[in-house]
């Protein structure tokens, strides 16, 4: 089969198309025919050895998310059969392969059924952000009808799935974005109140929409710094999620306000072969909700082929994509 692979980590042209055996067909995995793959943070940050310790070793192929076709089931797999339409995020980090190739090989733990409603290329968007998401949102902070939840990032692959869980599970969502047009994005995706923070400063948007008292669940998507601001944001007791937090940080106002800090890393039962069932079950919940009209991908208006994986990294990493950057086979 053809793959995208790397040999060395740098500027995305060290891309290079390779011929690859397909992988052997592993008890408990699904052989996955590849349709469409998405760009994340991850993956070129992998592909610029910024996070050596997650890649996989060389020659690599990386991208997690995957959408395409069962073409074969290893022994013990009950859930699958050839042909099932499916997505994933399964590889592109330490000791599994990626999806920039023509078949991916992936633990049937991993993986759900496609939501039937969306194309090749809407569905890999999808599963790692969603599942970043699901896990801050639902499974740690337990959003409870009612609650007001602050979106940081609202535009962006996690921050847009992070505004639909919300609203799904019956928050006030308040959308934190940079301009306009990410703001009208962000109605659509039915926020409740949009905040320009380049207009508003925090302690004047906490004054208007909580009267002062604070959030009560943030929902950081863009980290390290940003950090500080969400817990300014946050209510007394309140509750912070992260995406991003690879820095020091000053503690004394998580202390002061007794806030209850979430750290969200998806990857860690890919990279240590623990929790993977939890990843197929949330992918599952989320595609009755995506065919239910409660959820939808964001996607950029540049959609790539496999073979222009360079020039989709550099619009991924040039912050200028609005939405997920996806690619799809010839």
């Amino acid at each position: 089969m053809q793959a995208q692979m790397i040999t060395q980590f740098g500027h995305p042209a060290v891309f290079e198309t390779a011929d690859v055996p397909v992988s052997q067909v592993l008890p408990h995995h699904v052989l996955i025919r590849v349709m469409a793959t998405s760009v994340n943070p991850v993956d070129y940050k992998i592909r610029q050895g910024a996070v050596p310790d997650i890649a996989p070793d060389f020659p690599a192929v990386l991208h997690g998310d995957v959408a395409g076709v069962v073409e074969a089931i290893g022994e013990g797999v009950t859930r699958f059969k050839p042909e099932d339409e499916v997505y994933a995020c399964a590889g592109g980090v330490k000791g599994l392969g990626g999806a920039l190739a023509e078949y991916m090989l992936a633990d049937v733990d991993l993986v759900a059924h496609k939501p039937k409603s969306l194309t090749m290329a809407e569905a890999a968007a999808l599963p790692l952000v969603s599942i970043t998401a699901w896990e801050g949102l639902i499974d740690r902070a337990n959003i409870q009808p009612g609650q007001q939840v602050l979106v940081y990032g609202a535009t962006g692959g996690v921050g847009h799935i992070g505004i639909q869980l919300a609203k799904w599970a019956g928050a006030t969502v308040y959308a934190l974005v940079s301009s306009d047009e990410k703001g009208a994005i962000a109605r659509k995706l039915e926020a409740d109140f949009i905040i320009n923070y380049r207009r508003q400063p925090v302690e004047e948007f906490v004054a208007e929409h909580t009267n002062g008292r604070g959030f009560d669940v943030v929902f950081d998507t863009v980290g390290n710094d940003n950090l500080q601001q969400a817990f300014k944001a946050a209510k007394l007791n309140g509750t912070v999620i992260s995406t991003v937090s690879l820095s020091q940080q000053d503690l004394t106002l998580l202390h002061a306000k007794g806030l209850t800090l979430h750290l969200v890393f998806m990857l860690i039962p890919l990279l240590h072969d623990m929790g993977r069932s939890r990843h197929g079950e949330i992918l599952s919940q989320l595609a009755q909700l995506v065919d239910a009209g409660q959820v939808r991908p964001l996607l950029d208006s540049q959609v790539f082929k496999f073979a222009d994986v360079a020039a989709a990294h550099q619009r991924a990493e040039s912050g200028q994509a609005i939405g997920k950057v996806v690619l799809q086979q010839e």
